[in-house]
């Protein structure tokens, strides 16, 4: 039988909403999960603000509303219903030249009984802020639903072109209760216990580097994923701030959760799974896990990267450079025991070769 296609693969999920599916949906295709949300989405404090940024929406009846969000529009009908002001913020916002930032938002405008009159050419709050400059819709005034993370650059960007802006807040980012779940996502970046690390919103990555900096390895964690671990964002949003930091980001074709889950298990199952052949014995590197002959072996740290080390080449590597692949560093006894392990674990004789003076080499060919 064909292994589930993230079968052996440990994949970091840094999202709080929708994480479920997300982690859901890995788990399904085999794949081992750390959960680590870096920020999560907190309501208003009793909605009141809301209520009241509500109101003066109403009273103001804006020539112009921006939706940046689904989630968020969803979220403003809920508490205007729940506080007797859903009608009147419809009949209002029916008056309104409304502008969609991309089609989840698109989709949470029609479903308030609403229709969009322009759509943004990407999803970010300054491209709509361009469609109301090309759109003449200056000097007039404009409610702008605000997502968790303000933009506050284009907010008084806004504001210049504006006759009054009304901000709505829905809901607003709010760190964890505890960052011990974050650091240890963080750690597992750095000494390469993870194949994948996947982002579903531009300030969750930024609280993600900005945690790493703060644990004094900011550097390692861009180049692990540089390197190792496969950086996948929901869009090119999200991976902004990880570009921005050197770090490589792979986007899937549609910036949706269903297509960050397969761009993930194609990402993995397609590009990281290493199938090596060592006499008449097949061996399958699948993230943390090794298939001998269909014998599934499990690797710790130290065997893994070794393991890795070997099979990326077919030449003999240094002892000082596979004692620097270890996760906390070795001296040569060590290393020695590393090796010694690793040879049991897989249990195929001569596969891992001593070279005297020199090193080891792993005597296998790639397929």
């Amino acid at each position: 039988m064909k292994p589930e296609p993230l079968a052996g693969f440990r994949i970091g999920v840094t999202s709080d909403r929708r994480s479920a599916d997300l982690i859901s949906a890995l788990e399904r295709r085999g794949a081992q999960v750390l959960h680590a949300p870096a920020l999560t989405i907190a309501p208003l404090d009793a909605d009141t603000a809301l209520v009241e940024q509500t109101r003066a929406v109403i009273d103001a009846r804006p020539d112009v509303v921006l939706v940046t969000t689904g989630y968020g529009m969803r979220r403003w009908f809920e508490v205007a219903d729940a506080a007797g002001l859903g009608s009147e913020l419809t009949e209002v916002l029916e008056t309104a030249r409304v502008l969609a930032r991309g089609p989840k938002a698109v989709g949470a405008v029609r479903a308030a009984g609403l229709e969009e009159q322009r759509v943004a050419a990407a999803e970010t709050t300054a491209a709509l802020v361009d469609e109301v400059e090309r759109a003449e819709l200056t000097g007039l005034r404009v409610a702008i639903q605000l997502h968790g993370y303000t933009d506050d650059a284009q907010l008084s960007r806004l504001r210049d072109l504006s006759a009054q802006v009304l901000p709505v807040t829905p809901y607003r980012w709010a760190q964890p209760s505890g960052y011990d779940r974050l650091l240890r996502l963080i750690d597992a970046t750095c000494s390469r216990q993870l194949d994948a690390l996947t982002f579903t919103s531009a300030p969750g990555a930024e609280a993600t580097l900005a945690m790493a900096e703060r644990r004094g390895r900011g550097a390692e964690f861009v180049a692990a994923l540089s390197e190792d671990v496969v950086a996948v964002a929901v869009g090119p949003v999200t991976a902004g701030p990880l570009r921005a930091a050197g770090a490589p980001v792979v986007l899937p074709d549609r910036y949706r959760l269903g297509a960050l889950i397969r761009r993930v298990t194609e990402e993995l199952a397609e590009h990281r799974v290493v199938r090596l052949r060592s006499g008449d014995v097949r061996l399958e590197l699948r993230g943390r896990a090794v298939s001998v002959d269909g014998r599934v072996v499990l690797l710790g740290p130290n065997s893994l990267a070794l393991f890795k080390a070997l099979a990326g080449t077919s030449a003999v590597v240094r002892r000082q450079d596979l004692q620097r692949r270890l996760p906390d560093g070795a001296d040569d006894h060590a290393l020695e025991v590393a090796i010694s392990r690793l040879r049991q674990a897989l249990a195929v004789p001569g596969l891992v070769t001593t070279v005297v003076k020199r090193g080891y080499r792993l005597n296998a060919e790639r397929l």
